[in-house]
């Protein structure tokens, strides 16, 4: 299965509505790996890497996120896989 990575910036009320904690339980469902953090302008990023059709589900799930939020906006910018994370981490 050819992997991938997918680079994520989201925009609409998705802070504070634990879009990260849910976006980090769907990966790790999933079995992806990358990280997911908060941007001080009230967006939240996120790099997902794993095989295509997974990567596609997880890229589903972000167009509108968990329960409260309010996706407004979702920007996805497609990189080659690095392989360079073990795990799934909420970053600061």
């Amino acid at each position: 299965m050819k992997k991938k990575r997918a680079h994520i910036f989201i925009s609409g009320r998705v802070q504070g509505v634990f879009f990260r904690y849910s976006a980090r339980r769907k990966a790790l469902q999933l079995g992806l790996t990358g990280w997911v953090r908060n941007l001080s302008d009230g967006r939240v990023e996120a790099v997902f890497e794993g095989g295509e059709p997974i990567l596609q589900e997880m890229l589903s799930w972000a167009k509108h996120g968990p329960a409260l939020a309010k996706v407004e906006d979702l920007k996805i910018i497609f990189e080659e896989h690095r392989g360079q994370f073990r795990d799934f981490e909420i970053r600061i």
